[in-house]
């Protein structure tokens, strides 16, 4: 998260050209929306016993238990024609090209408006994948990725979850809902990539093909490299100050 956040400050201050970056998981962790509650919406006592990590992230939405999945961060100037200057705009190129790579798989993707808050999906508002927000991916009718975005200077940070595989029952401990039998209840909303593969999904694999749907569809060439000297200064300082520190990740 600390990284993250580092990156969109180089970008925004022209340090950087935009960025795609994958990052994994160890241990698997629990993010949480900047405006979340960490008392209310997740069970922290759960997530000790189970050896899991929480961190509340700069970028809002609802909470993320993130193990096996690709993990994307997309940074990148408000004032090129590559994503458009709305928040929307920004939702929408991404996603789609999230959708050509989840098509490419095999995975009959679809684009879908958000969904009113109500019923189970308003019992189980702590939790991400529990229904689509504006221009997210949907498999027979369960949410497969979600992102959340956030904005600095004339920049956007937008990061997001692609779960390969998914722990429905851990899910369901650790982040804490109202609904009765929530792991069933997040099985109807909730999807996996493996879920409907017919061959085995890795983690690698799809990193591949988002780098190359990237890259076609914006028209664009990516250069591998690391981050800067600068921005690891960066990032261990808010690392310490913020996304590693107690007051930072329960403050809400």
């Amino acid at each position: 998260m600390a990284l993250d956040e580092a990156l969109l400050h180089s970008v925004a201050s022209g340090d950087s050209l935009p960025v795609l970056r994958f990052y994994r998981w160890q241990p698997a962790t629990v993010t949480i929306g900047y405006a979340q509650s960490a008392v209310t919406d997740v069970n922290l006592d759960v997530c000790r016993q189970a050896g899991l990590d929480v961190v509340r992230r700069s970028t809002g939405g609802r909470a993320v238990l993130h193990d096996q999945e690709v993990t994307y961060a997309v940074i990148a100037p408000l004032n090129t024609d590559l994503f458009g200057n709305s928040v929307l705009d920004c939702y929408r190129v991404i996603s789609e090209i999230l959708q050509k790579t989840l098509l490419q798989l095999g995975l009959p993707a679809q684009l879908v408006p958000g969904k009113p808050r109500g019923g189970i999906h308003n019992a189980m508002k702590a939790v991400c994948f529990s229904a689509p927000s504006q221009y997210e991916l949907v498999v027979d009718g369960r949410k497969v990725a979600g992102s959340a975005q956030k904005r600095h200077g004339q920049a956007f940070l937008q990061h997001g979850s692609i779960p390969v595989e998914m722990d429905l029952e851990l899910l369901s401990q650790t982040l804490k809902t109202d609904a009765k039998n929530s792991s069933t209840d997040l099985s109807d909303s909730i999807g996996w990539l493996n879920q409907w593969s017919e061959q085995p999904i890795v983690i690698s694999e799809v990193e591949k093909l988002l780098t190359d749907a990237f890259s076609t569809h914006l028209q664009i060439n990516w250069l591998t490299s690391e981050p800067t000297a600068m921005e690891i200064r960066a990032a261990e300082r808010m690392s310490a100050e913020k996304f590693g520190h107690p007051d930072w990740n329960m403050k809400r």
